[in-house]
């Protein structure tokens, strides 16, 4: 609920959880707090022994880990280690404690790996930022807390996550907001950038299969998994910019006869960006049945509606 980018659409979120709860009778509990507050996170864990731990706080954002490091070292690594030591602390006393934690990796810990698609058996120890490196570390941690408390758990590797109600700082977002006010966008690496543009309804399908059961012990006994999820389709951002004007058209958004060419400039390629990401998901569809449905255009038709109804 933090101010990285506006409030207003993460209320926006946040009743969109409560109405949902309240037609379905379900039982959710919302507490403002910062998980880098390590007496709040130990309070939480203590009153409501969670035997399931997903983790998808964290600063976000590859550009802004340039300027602003803090928020990342804070979130990202002190805030994670904080929920790791809780999750230790939860088998305290002989208690059966938490029997799965899933977390956010992401798909920037690949760096400028030349191999493509990326797999999770990749070498990724050179990242190009520090949000990247954050995400690595991230890994690095579970995997010692799994091997030297036995806490089972789950990293996820995120590929370009989009969306209705998504992140403003994500380029079709921020492209949308600037086409609406009539400014030039930025196209980066003269649009030969290739992203693995994975819609959000697919990844809560792929987060919600994988919660359910937490990893086998490894050759090393022990219960540490990395997966990949996206699309295992990588689309070029010049095309995916085209489809995102003609359903921001056929919204309504912009009118049908919005020049879009006089309003986009072709630029080189920006510091801590990688050039493609194109998710090997194997490892999910086999252990899952993890298979993303969503169309590009499906996508961002959704998305164009909601921008249209929520601005």
């Amino acid at each position: 609920m933090n101010a990285y980018y506006d409030v207003s659409l993460k209320e926006f979120r946040l009743n969109q959880i409560k109405e949902l709860e309240a037609s379905v009778s379900g039982h959710f509990t919302f507490i403002k707090g910062n998980i880098a507050d390590k007496e709040q996170v130990c309070e939480i864990f203590e009153q409501y022994k969670p035997r399931l731990v997903v983790n998808l706080a964290a600063q976000a954002g590859v550009r802004y880990s340039i300027e602003n490091p803090d928020a990342y070292i804070e979130s990202n690594l002190i805030g994670f280690y904080n929920i790791l030591e809780a999750c230790r602390h939860s088998y305290d006393n002989g208690a059966s404690g938490v029997e799965h934690l899933v977390y956010a990796s992401s798909s920037s810990v690949y760096g400028s790996n030349k191999k493509i698609p990326y797999a999770t058996e990749d070498k990724v120890d050179n990242p190009v930022s520090l949000y990247a490196a954050t995400k690595k570390s991230n890994e690095l941690l579970a995997y010692s807390y799994s091997k030297l408390y036995g806490i089972p758990s789950t990293g996820l590797r995120f590929f370009t996550v989009y969306g209705p109600a998504g992140r403003p700082d994500m380029a079709y977002f921020s492209f949308t907001n600037k086409l609406v006010k009539n400014e030039m966008i930025k196209i980066f690496n003269y649009g030969n950038c290739r992203r693995d543009f994975t819609y959000i309804d697919d990844i809560v399908t792929g987060v919600q299969a994988v919660m359910q059961c937490a990893p086998l012990p490894n050759e090393d006994n022990v219960r540490y998994k990395i997966y990949n999820i996206g699309n295992n389709q990588p689309e070029n951002l010049l095309n995916f910019v085209e489809i995102l004007q003609e359903e921001l058209k056929r919204a309504g958004v912009l009118p049908e006869d919005y020049n879009f060419e006089a309003h986009k400039e072709l630029v080189g390629m920006q510091p801590g960006d990688v050039e493609v990401t194109y998710a090997d998901v194997s490892d999910l569809e086999r252990d899952f049945g993890f298979k993303p449905s969503t169309s590009l255009r499906d996508g961002l038709r959704s998305f164009a509606k909601w921008y249209k109804r929520f601005y």
